[in-house]
């Protein structure tokens, strides 16, 4: 994909970022609201996100598919062969939580294949970015590009994986939607490990901790919605992992009459 595009994507994410911080630090904003309340701090939060990266993305050619926009006839979405997938606020519960552990996520996808992923944590301003053909970057410390170059941050940036590695097994799973099936997951994983590890996050942090290579699995129980997955997938993808659905052994897939994802395992691919 373009670079142009990429640093475009880089930019509504932190710039999105930043809308979604004025409102989380806010004291005046009331968290016990309703959470899908019109008036809540997630909601206002969620749809300037939304504001701020549809219109950065509106001067490309492509298409946007969001949780805003799930309304749009599969008849319209099934002639979109490249198409941005957003999610401007997830980890909803985290969000409400205050425990910092939500992201913004945009991806690019084309032909059913999330080719470029951009994750930005708002509150602790680090930036995941990748492209298939360019691998995947982790960057510390950043809320604006400025005007930086795309190779520029790959240099400041930590190429993923990373070289950190870990002791054991390390399972990842979701902080808020821990299921009996995660659990059987992970006492599996006990009887085939000596040393297992079970670590919670929230939102799409988790697929980053397995493209870091600070986790070796990340398996998903509980129903998801392709503006979760699709920015965390193409960040795997182009650090040498693939997120394959538990029911047949294909990776998962994008732009689909139904935006439901079917459950999933994220893992890095063995060396050959």
């Amino acid at each position: 994909m373009e670079q142009y595009y990429i640093l475009k994507a880089i930019d509504a994410a932190l710039k999105a970022g930043e809308q979604i911080l004025s409102i989380y630090e806010d004291p005046a904003s009331d968290f016990q609201v309703e959470r899908k309340a019109d008036n809540s701090p997630l909601t206002i939060a969620d749809r300037k996100a939304h504001q701020v990266i549809s219109k950065m993305l509106a001067d490309t050619p492509y298409p946007i598919l969001s949780e805003e926009g799930r309304s749009i006839p599969y008849k319209e979405r099934n002639q979109w062969e490249n198409l941005w997938i957003v999610d401007p606020l997830d980890g909803t519960k985290e969000f409400i939580k205050r425990n910092g552990e939500f992201t913004v996520n945009i991806a690019w996808v084309s032909g059913s294949v999330p080719c470029m992923g951009v994750i930005y944590v708002p509150v602790k301003r680090i930036l995941y970015f990748a492209d298939e053909t360019l691998g995947a970057y982790k960057l510390e410390d950043i809320t604006s590009r400025g005007d930086a170059t795309l190779e520029e941050l790959m240099a400041r940036a930590v190429k993923l994986p990373s070289d950190k590695g870990h002791e054991g097994y390390v399972v990842v799973a979701s902080r808020s939607h821990l299921t009996p099936e995660t659990e059987q997951f992970v006492a599996e994983a006990r009887t085939n490990h000596r040393k297992v590890e079970m670590i919670s996050k929230g939102s799409s942090i988790k697929m980053c901790l397995v493209a870091e290579g600070l986790a070796d699995v990340y398996p998903r129980f509980a129903p998801t919605m392709e503006w979760d997955t699709a920015a965390g997938h193409a960040i795997v993808r182009a650090a040498g992992g693939e997120i394959y659905r538990t029911d047949v052994p294909e990776p998962l897939r994008y732009n689909k009459e139904n935006l439901l994802n079917p459950w999933f395992i994220v893992e890095m691919k063995d060396e050959e």
